[in-house]
């Protein structure tokens, strides 16, 4: 393919992990990670997050207020902001190593091993980004889905469901995952223009003429 370049393939992928990283960085604040209503009172609805509680009626509008001790917390909000957190932090590295590996750019110009070493320095650290996302985003769904399910809860109590964070999240994790897939696939692309062509191992014979000396018999 012609527009399938070693630059477009780094650019594809830093796009890539930038997109998933922008996604992750609202999934960790945004507070909709479960939400909840009751047949009961259909004009409260609850949303829950890592950070805020929310509620919101037609009446006052959305009102949000931050949980007052972590050791309160469950366990599985106390794991998803810890890994939240670090999803963020090495996506931001590995923008800033992918980005000083990129073919075309002034930093660490003159030397391709030192930008290939950055460019899978980026790749594997949007691999942890993206799997330190996937990670909390599944644990407090698989919670949801127990707590759900649950039959020691009295049916007419109000159950947590699904927020639109949860498959923000999803999208966001999986984006980084693919992105520093992508850098991988950028520098085996780059290794491959980089290597000398090949030589053949038989060069074709040449057709030898034969010079015959005529002598006359006197």
């Amino acid at each position: 393919m012609v527009f399938l370049t070693t630059k477009m393939m780094q650019r594809t992928a830093l796009f890539v992990t930038l997109g998933g990283l922008v996604t992750s960085l609202i999934t960790t604040f945004l507070p909709l990670w479960k939400t909840m209503n009751s047949d009961l009172n259909e004009v409260e609805n609850w949303f829950s997050g890592l950070w805020h509680m929310c509620l919101y009626t037609e009446e006052v509008g959305i009102q949000c207020k931050a949980y007052e001790t972590l050791m309160g917390l469950p366990m599985d909000l106390q794991i998803s902001r810890v890994l939240m957190l670090v999803s963020v932090g090495t996506g931001f590295l590995a923008l800033l190593a992918a980005f000083a590996g990129l073919d075309g750019v002034e930093m660490c110009a003159g030397k391709p091993d030192l930008k290939r070493q950055l460019l899978v320095l980026g790749g594997v650290l949007s691999w942890v980004s993206g799997l330190t996302t996937l990670a909390p985003v599944s644990i407090v769904a698989y919670s949801t889905v127990v707590e759900f399910w649950d039959e020691g809860f009295p049916d007419v109590m109000p159950r947590w469901e699904y927020g639109e964070a949860m498959f923000s999240g999803w999208f966001g994790g999986l984006a980084l995952v693919i992105g520093g897939t992508l850098f991988f696939v950028a520098v085996c692309m780059r290794k491959s223009e980089q290597r000398p062509p090949r030589v053949p191992n038989s060069l074709p014979l040449k057709h030898r003429t034969k010079n015959y000396l005529k002598t006359e018999v006197l």
